[in-house]
């Protein structure tokens, strides 16, 4: 079994696992269950496939089920729309010759635009595998410089899970940095053969006391809205409605936006942040040169190799 039929086994194991009987409408037979959640034969009778088929699909041994079986599974598993899009990049088979993404990501003059007009609320661009791409001041100001960062090192996993500040600076650390984790299992199961992203994955493992379990909770997601709460060490508490925007052009490239209430202590608080960290007439003036001379696209953003084994099953 490959890796991708060894994450299809183990997702479809943990989400059936989850359903209880009585969830699925399943009356009690009075057989034993040494496991918990629906057996297999339960989950191939509801999603109307054999139970010989089911258990090659779990196995990894049967290839491209057509759409209507793997949304019948969908539903009998009661996947959300992140786990459903997680089954389906599982299920399907990279073309012959295929590689995973492994060249740098741009952003576009545009988006570096937009990003320095936003400069009342923090706002960055997420690219594969969580890199840090762009990022407006109060987006420094607010969570960490990534600017100041090895080009390398600009990640959001890393900073949350291995940046000690972050567990003081992001509130509800654990449910933020569990969301990251999950974020790299959807994109683990569209990019199998990411060698980045198995070298992300395998430092995680080795320095983040919680990412295992997390990890192979198989959790999935990608983040579209929300509500993040920060504190910062000058201004104190800061609360934000975060958006997220697939940027046109690059399904790989996500717009995150942190929004505030008008008026509100946390605008007040970004005021000041904003006042603060803004740059000189000197620096602004050397900027605006520099920007105006030739727009200097975002380096590669790989994360580093790390000396841990392949990735275990982002």
């Amino acid at each position: 079994m490959d890796d991708r039929g060894r994450e299809l086994a183990d997702f479809l194991r943990t989400r059936r696992a989850r359903v209880t009987p009585g969830q699925a409408g399943l009356p009690e037979d009075g057989r034993v269950r040494r496991v918990p959640g629906l057996r297999r034969d339960e989950v191939a009778r509801l999603a109307g496939v054999s139970t010989e088929y089911y258990t090659r699909l779990e196995q990894g041994r049967a290839q491209n089920p057509s759409p209507e079986v793997v949304q019948a599974l969908a539903d009998t598993l009661r996947l959300d729309p992140s786990e459903s899009e997680h089954l389906t990049d599982l299920f399907a088979r990279p073309a012959p010759g295929r590689r995973a993404p492994v060249g740098p990501q741009r952003v576009r003059p545009g988006l570096h635009l937009m990003l320095e007009t936003l400069d009342h609320v923090p706002a960055f661009v997420l690219g594969r595998r969580t890199d840090v791409l762009a990022s407006n001041r109060l987006a420094r100001a607010v969570l960490t410089d990534f600017d100041a960062l090895p080009a390398p090192r600009r990640n959001l996993a890393l900073y949350y899970l291995l940046d000690p500040e972050a567990r003081e600076r992001v509130g509800d650390w654990e449910r933020i940095a569990a969301e990251t984790v999950a974020m790299l299992r959807l994109e683990a199961g569209r990019h199998t053969n990411d060698r980045r992203l198995a070298d992300l994955v395998g430092e995680l493992t080795l320095k983040s006391p919680e990412f295992s379990g997390w990890w192979n909770d198989h959790r999935v997601l990608r983040r579209t809205h929300g509500a993040k709460h920060y504190h910062h060490p000058l201004v104190g508490d800061l609360h934000f409605s975060y958006e997220s925007f697939q940027v046109p052009g690059d399904s790989d490239q996500t717009l995150c936006v942190y929004g505030v209430e008008p008026g509100s202590d946390t605008a007040g608080a970004l005021r000041l942040l904003s006042s603060w960290s803004a740059p000189g007439p000197a620096a602004r003036t050397s900027t605006s040169t520099s920007a105006s001379a030739s727009p200097s696209p975002s380096p590669s953003l790989s994360p580093s190799p790390s000396p841990s084994p392949s990735e275990p099953g982002a």
